[in-house]
This record gives C-alpha cells, structure tokens and sequence, in this order.
C-alpha cells in the first residue's frame, strides 16, 4: 500500500508536466524559458498536496505513520519553494529579461507572483526555524493556516493569468481539478471533521497527578459511543473545553493507555509550555474533542518482533507505557527491557504501577531507571543514558531484539548510536519523530 500511495502521490503531483508533455506543441521560447515554466508546474502540483498530506485521512497516514507523513510534507513545501525561486531567473534569462527581476514596473500578476514568492519564503523559515525564533505553536498554526490559503489562490489566479501556457483546455481542467482537490481537503480537516467532533466530545472522567508536573487525563467515549480502537503507543489529538478562561487548543498527545481498558482512553501530559501548564486545571466533567488514533510506535504492528528493549527519557514513556500495560492485560510472556531516563526520582512517571508490573508475571519486565540528577541516598544508576552507558545494559540483546525509543531527539540521536555502533541494523530500531 505504501509503494501505491508513492507512486499515486508522485503521478499527481507531476500530472501538470505529463499533460503538458503530451499535449506539447513546438513553439519558439528557448530552452530556459521552458524549463522555468515546467519549474512552475511541478510546483504547482506539490502545493496542491500539501493539504491532501495533512488533512489526517486514515488511508494515506496509516502505512507510513504521521509523523513520517508530516515531516514529508515539510521537505515537499521546501522542495516546492525551491523549484520556485528558480522560475523567475529562468524566464528573465529565457527571453523576458532582467527587468522582471530587477524593476517594480510590471503587470499585475507578475508583482502577485513576486509577493508570493516572499510569503512562501516566510511561510518555510516560521515552519522550520519557528520554536528557535520563540513562535508559540497556536501562533505559527494560524499564520500556516491563513499563508495557506492566500498562497493556494494566489498562486492559481497567477499561474492562469501569467501566459499562454494554461491555453489548452486540458491543462485548465487540470488546474482547476488540482485547485478542488486541495480545497477540499482544506475544508475537510479544518471544518468539517472539527464541527463533527464538537458534536460528540468525550468527557473527562478523571484526572491524576504522576509526578510535580506530570498529569494523566481519562476520557470517556460519548454517550451510546465506544471508545475507537487504537494500537498500544499511538497517539491522537485532543482539544479541551474547560470552564474559566481556560485556553482551547487542538494539541497531539500520546495514549498512554491499554487498548485492553474500554472505560476510558487516557493521555499523560507534561506541564511544558503556556498551553500543557493549565493541565492541572482540568476537571472531571470537562469536555475535549478527540481525533485518533495515528501512529506507527506499536509493538502490535510488528508481529515478528519478541525480545523488546524500551528506551524512554523523560514524558517519553507515555507509549512505552501504553505498550506495558497492554502485554500485561493480555499477559504476554515476552521479555522487555526498559530503560528509562530522568533527571531525579521526583520525575519517575508510573513508578509505583511499574515495580508492581515488574513483580508480576506479564509481561518478564525489567526495569532499570537512570537518574541524571540523583538524590542523596540513590542506589541505582546514575548520570546520562548516552551511547556508552546504552551498549553495556543492552550487551547480550544485539540485533535479535527490537529497540523502541521515545525519548528527546539528544537523547534519541545518542541511544541510535550506540546501537548502530553494536551492530544493530535500523530495522530493529522503532522510533516516532513528530513535529509539527
């Protein structure tokens, strides 16, 4: 499936230079003044997926996963700004010269093409180097929403007033089909789905604190309603609706959960920026909109995996946690490993229930914290779980068991490494990247 939605996605994001080579008729522009135009084209054709990418459709995020999904769609509209930043040199020097880059003195669409072209240029610098220049998440997402929309039109109503190009009838339908497809798909995933959740919110039914900062929520399906099923690990996005000012934001939280429990759905969320610091303010009898599952970070996905080391930093083993709880309610007999950073004991998240997993009998859990940080009086591990420290607790696994790591991306980087460094090919490591 996922070889058929590459090569779905490759064959319409080219399909404005399949058509235009085959209905192509010699003429007299040069070989530049072509080649900047098919730059436009191919351009054309990924912004108008990049909605489609991200409007969360189970069949095109369930092969890869979403966060492989969105990170694709970040490379794809820096590839696709690239492509046009080279369309306007290539038509000066292929014929229209240089005062279409050099003077103001153009026609209109031609001075929309270049305004553009600087908020595409904004538009990729806020979403690469946004959380570096201090942009809060809900601040970003509303510029990409309305950049979005003004860069889609834009870009259509330019590309069919700028030239001769679009004449043919077949490339008009085309662009008009691309136009539906990428409006629709707008439309699907920031009103449609967003109104039908509001109208069936499950409820809050409980509310505990893990550590100072850390807190796990339980939702109950709606009245009549079934909580959805969902794989160990995956995660969904939540918006809360609270009483007081409370923000609202949609926001994407791992589950943390058993797919085994069927009375609640729970995530547990860090107190770590303006939004995650009212957590705690959440009560039972509040509401939240809730859109899931997504992911690929679960064991059950990988049937042929049956010796697990889990590797967690900090919040990181709220998955891992998910995917402990589920072994033990369907009492799985497989050995897991888990080694779990933090900096002090305070900060340990599910210490109790864990030591009483690992003294039962489902699943083999062997636990091994790792404290930066350390009290006075600690006995176990201590300092970084880097590289080094990673290959000696693992020696004896080697490539025969599966890595799963959730962790901050330092943390991550070094844990891969070590592994690799071992011998361990990447197919037996599973980790989940998500940014937005």
């Amino acid at each position: 499936m996922a070889a058929v939605l590459a090569a779905l996605y490759s064959v319409v994001a080219l399909s404005p230079l399949i058509v235009v080579a085959a209905i192509w008729l010699k003429g007299d522009m040069t070989l530049m003044h072509e080649t900047g135009t098919s730059t436009a084209f191919a351009a054309y054709g990924i912004i108008a997926l990049q909605p489609v990418l991200v409007a969360r459709w189970k069949w095109i995020e369930r092969p890869f996963g979403l966060d492989v999904v969105s990170r694709f769609h970040k490379y794809m509209g820096v590839f696709a700004v690239a492509l046009l930043l080279t369309h306007p040199p290539l038509m000066a020097f292929g014929g229209q010269g240089v005062a279409l880059l050099t003077t103001f003195n153009q026609p209109w669409y031609v001075l929309l093409g270049k305004a553009l072209l600087v908020l595409l240029l904004l538009h990729v610098c806020l979403s690469v180097f946004g959380q570096t220049l201090g942009l809060t998440f809900e601040k970003w997402r509303c510029f990409h929403n309305v950049a979005a929309i003004v860069i889609l039109g834009g870009v259509f109503v330019h590309s069919l007033a700028a030239g001769y190009d679009l004449g043919p009838i077949p490339l008009r339908v085309l662009w008009l089909a691309l136009l539906g497809l990428t409006a629709f798909a707008y439309v699907h995933h920031k009103i449609l789905v967003p109104r039908g959740l509001r109208q069936r919110p499950y409820e809050v039914v409980g509310i505990e604190q893990e550590t100072p900062n850390v807190w796990t929520v339980k939702l109950a399906a709606p009245a009549g309603e079934k909580i959805y099923d969902y794989h160990p690990g995956q995660f969904h996005f939540l918006t809360f609706h609270r009483s007081g000012d409370l923000p609202v934001e949609e926001h994407h939280w791992t589950i943390s959960s058993s797919p085994a429990t069927r009375d609640f759905i729970s995530s547990t969320i860090k107190e770590s920026g303006d939004f995650t610091a009212t957590i705690g303010k959440t009560r039972v009898g509040d509401t939240a909109d809730v859109q899931g599952p997504f992911g690929r970070f679960c064991y059950t996905l990988y049937p042929e995996d049956r010796d697990f080391v889990f590797i967690a930093g900090g919040i990181g083993i709220t998955p891992l946690m998910g995917m402990i709880r589920h072994m033990r309610d369907t009492k799985s007999e497989a050995p897991v490993l888990l080694l779990y950073a933090n900096r002090t004991s305070k900060d340990i998240a599910f210490k109790s229930e864990l030591a009483e997993i690992e003294s039962g009998s489902w699943p083999r859990l062997k636990v091994v914290h790792v404290l930066s940080s350390p009290e006075a009086g600690w006995t176990g591990e201590s300092g970084r779980l880097d590289g080094d420290r990673l290959t000696l607790m693992v020696s004896g696994k080697g490539e025969e068991a599966a890595y799963y790591i959730c962790a901050p991306p330092p943390m991550t980087k070094a844990a891969v490494a070590g592994l690799r460094s071992m011998g361990v090919p990447y197919a037996r490591m599973r980790t989940e990247q998500f940014s937005l």
